[in-house]
């Protein structure tokens, strides 16, 4: 009770159930090391004990996006324990960590992308109409909306505008945004309504959830990754088409800020790393096709 945890992520009202156990996983592994090293409640952390114990992390062989992330947990922790009068003052304020590994995001290739969208593995032909045409609607909305995995699960028939070829969908933060949808999509979301859906609709459906499961619950982002871990060639993470559509749409002239807009992100920086993978394409283009590259 010395942490007040419970109080804590009570308070984190803005973020994913998701984010939240991130955060709770976070914390209580920050506890149980300083518990180790006698520090009981936490007016005994000092600047000193989380600099050590980000070093900690770093030697213990912990990939630096997740020692990023841990000191970012930490920090929001102590940024509302300081807020809420339980410490005099923030001892994570100015706390460095390494940035993430700056691994560029994977970007599938057009005979990926076609296999995927178009020509599924000749053992899924015997697939239930229902199943076959919800996987269809799922990776056509992810490619041609650039949705989060979790934007899509939560997507209810009442957000549709199928007739204006937009959707509107809840971000991170419980932002809402509108993103259209390709006529690719249309159809085949019209498809999985009108001859899918119905079949794998039951008692325990919570009403008007667009995509559902075999078991009659909302889709689920592990659902998602495992419809791609059937119908991908090759292993492919379901935001890979997330990142696939935002460099094909940079690739093709978009400007920047409209596709900040359509992914849902606050910050330009985030957007910007697509610039970076829409540069390594093009220079690959120019290394393979210019005579004298």
């Amino acid at each position: 009770m010395a942490w007040h945890e419970r109080d804590y992520l009570s308070s984190l009202t803005s973020v994913s159930p998701r984010t939240v156990e991130a955060y709770r996983s976070d914390l209580c592994a920050f506890v149980a090391w300083c518990a180790e090293h006698g520090v009981a409640e936490p007016t005994g952390v000092d600047r000193l004990l989380l600099r050590r114990y980000v070093a900690h992390l770093a030697a213990s062989r912990y990939a630096r996006r997740s020692v990023a992330r841990k000191a970012s947990a930490l920090r929001r922790y102590f940024t509302w324990a300081a807020r809420t009068g339980l410490l005099p003052a923030d001892p994570s304020r100015g706390l460095a960590a390494p940035s993430g590994d700056g691994r560029l995001p994977r970007v599938l290739r057009q005979d990926e992308l076609n296999a995927l969208l178009d020509e599924p593995p000749l053992a899924l032909l015997d697939e239930p109409v229902a199943v076959r045409s919800r996987d269809d609607a799922v990776l056509e909305v992810l490619y041609g909306s650039g949705l989060r995995v979790a934007e899509l699960c939560g997507l209810d028939l009442a957000d549709l505008q199928l007739d204006r070829g937009r959707a509107t969908v809840w971000g991170k933060g419980g932002k809402q945004r509108t993103v259209p949808l390709s006529e690719p999509a249309v159809a085949a979301v019209q498809r999985w309504i009108h001859e899918g859906r119905d079949g794998l609709v039951t008692a325990h459906t919570p009403v008007g959830a667009l995509f559902v499961n075999q078991r009659g619950r909302r889709l689920t982002p592990r659902d998602v990754r495992r419809i791609l871990d059937r119908r991908a060639a090759s292993p492919t993470h379901p935001h890979a088409l997330r990142h696939t559509f935002a460099t094909h749409l940079l690739d093709g002239g978009a400007d920047l800020r409209a596709v900040q807009e359509l992914l849902g992100h606050a910050d330009l920086a985030t957007t910007q790393r697509y610039t970076h993978v829409s540069r390594e394409r093009l220079r690959s283009v120019y290394d393979a096709t210019h005579p004298r590259a």
